[in-house]
């Protein structure tokens, strides 16, 4: 696959990247050897190999989802300057 200077110009348009008519032919040579390296990627055979996440095995930690604190919300909005069954009262900013 090879790019043309019609192509960077319209790639450089879409990121919103300002790229001059000399900087072009740069640009070119460096997304063609860009997608000449993924094209050497799609040769390797990996026919058998797992997908995977980390280069090292690793298995998350995890905890029981247990209420570790809580149970006192009348302390909770205690200083708030506007608050009813427990809950904050904040002024309507939307119309």
């Amino acid at each position: 696959m090879s790019v043309d200077a019609t192509t960077v110009k319209r790639i450089g348009r879409l990121a919103r990247i300002r790229i001059e008519e000399h900087e072009v032919a740069g640009y070119q040579s460096e997304i063609n050897s860009i997608l000449g390296f993924i094209e050497q990627l799609g040769e390797v055979d990996v026919t058998g190999v797992e997908p995977m996440t980390s280069v090292s095995p690793m298995v998350l930690r995890r905890r029981d989802d247990v209420v570790s604190d809580g149970g006192y919300p009348e302390q909770i909005v205690a200083n708030a300057p506007l608050a009813e069954d427990n809950f904050f009262m904040v002024p309507k900013v939307v119309e």
